[in-house]
């Protein structure tokens, strides 16, 4: 089974409630199994912990049905409990479609789904609201609707009746409170690292569940699914030497899935956290270099400071093996402007300064234009991009330095990102463990510049 945790639109409540769901269930002894719809990495964060266990990502569009079932079950399939928080609203997918929506996972795994709205400043309207979204798709199990940010007893009881004429369950009424409001960045929710006292906000959130959810309801929906073989149970482990390699992970750096450090392990390549933050050199047992997203531009200058860090990265970059993502990328560049707009000294690795920009998002169809480190000409990849900061790039369009070729939904033919023989940078995001050959790659360029390297393997 499982619960689909899901809303009419983003902002409606549906983390507050799944976080509500999460801590009472650890609360009372539970195992319970967080997923969250899309690619996602700071709504994970917060789930994770209240779970006290890794959130996974469900992403039909970056990752494919297979791997989407197989984590389901490979990792719901441990515990006692599950719970699914969707994406945006209930049918968002790519662009207009419905293409890899919350309504998606629920249908291919079929589970059902809890429908968190918004009722402030409603009554009968809320009819209007739930009916349409249960007609759209009769194949839906809705489950029933939990109503947030209610005023008074008469206002939930004015609902109740709305809600009773449909015959849809009332599963819950929120309150309307500040208390449980949760800080915001520029890419959405605040980190979970940046949460104060999250032991106390844990049993916040489980008191909320015991007092305002329908637990006798909810706890039977949320029961785990069948479980299935490990995921990565048909990829044969790594042999030969093990290549450590090293993540950059600290405040800055931390938009991670963790399944790519599952793999990297499962393959010989164990991961070595190195904190930019801290002013310390990349560890030297390290046979590559991860820069993963994150934050980079909220530490802009505390990174311009940390010098034995920068330099390095600048030594690494030109002997092993680096991959850098959004967030990681920018680092390697000349200049990355703070949320003030002020500029600071990067690694100067690449020729680029960064600044505030617009909006960047949605899933990208990428085609290589030679092969690199990870990818090979003539494919087809799928990534995800989510970004503020954008680049002031001199490079023509003709430079042989350029990755790959980038389209998507509304968004015309591009060149983006740097492929050089021991570095692949880029805006883009990938998930790794759901494309084993990106890590088999990755494993085999570790062993070539190893042994090229005198003393090493």
């Amino acid at each position: 089974m499982a619960v689909v945790i899901a809303a009419p639109a983003s902002g409606s409540g549906k983390t507050l409630v799944s976080l509500a769901l999460l801590s009472w269930a650890r609360a009372r002894g539970e195992s319970v199994q967080p997923f969250k719809v899309g690619p996602d990495y700071l709504d994970p964060q917060l789930l994770s912990e209240a779970a006290g266990r890794s959130c996974r990502n469900l992403d039909l569009n970056l990752c494919g049905e297979p791997w989407v079932r197989k984590a389901f079950h490979g990792y719901g399939g441990v515990c006692s409990m599950a719970l699914i928080e969707g994406v945006m609203g209930l049918f968002d997918g790519i662009g207009s479609t419905e293409e890899g929506s919350t309504a998606a996972i629920a249908r291919l795994l079929h589970l059902p789904v809890v429908l968190v709205v918004d009722a402030g400043g409603q009554a009968a309207s809320l009819g209007a609201l739930v009916r349409g979204f249960r007609d759209h798709d009769p194949t839906l199990n809705l489950a029933g609707v939990v109503i947030n940010r209610v005023n008074s007893a008469r206002h939930r009881a004015l609902l109740q009746d709305v809600l009773d004429r449909l015959g849809v369950p009332l599963l819950g009424c929120m309150p309307r409170t500040d208390a449980l409001q949760l800080p915001s960045r520029h890419l959405g929710l605040a980190p979970a690292h940046e949460l104060d006292d999250p032991t106390q906000r844990r049993q916040a959130w489980a008191d909320l569940a015991e007092q305002h959810l329908d637990l006798g309801t909810l706890a039977p929906l949320m029961q785990a699914p069948s479980a299935g073989p490990s995921v990565f149970a048909d990829i044969p482990p790594g042999h030969g030497p093990s290549l450590p390699v090293a993540v950059a992970a600290d405040a800055a750096f931390h938009f991670r899935y963790p399944e790519t450090g599952e793999l990297l392990e499962h393959l010989g390549m164990p991961a070595v956290p190195w904190s930019p933050l801290a002013n310390t050199a990349i560890p030297k047992e390290a046979k590559g270099l991860i820069l993963p997203g994150g934050f980079p531009e909220q530490h802009a200058e505390q990174i311009s400071q940390a010098t034995e860090s920068l330099n390095s990265l600048r030594q690494f970059c030109h002997q092993r093996p680096v991959y850098a993502e959004c967030g990681g990328m920018l680092l390697l560049g000349r200049q990355l402007s703070d949320l003030d707009s002020k500029a600071h000294p990067m690694a100067n690795i690449l020729p680029f300064d960064a600044r505030r920009g617009r909006l960047q998002v949605g899933y990208r169809r990428l085609k290589p234009r030679e092969d690199g480190l990870l990818v090979r000409k003539g494919e087809e990849v799928t990534g995800h991009e989510f970004h503020r900061w954008e680049l002031d790039d001199p490079r023509g369009a003709d430079d042989g330095s350029v990755l790959w070729e980038i389209n998507g939904w509304r968004v015309s033919q591009r060149p983006e990102g740097w492929n050089k023989r021991t570095l692949h940078a880029s805006w883009v995001h990938l998930h790794w463990a759901s494309c084993s050959t990106i890590c088999f790659r990755w494993r085999a360029a570790l062993a070539t510049e190893a042994r090229s390297s005198p003393g090493d393997l």
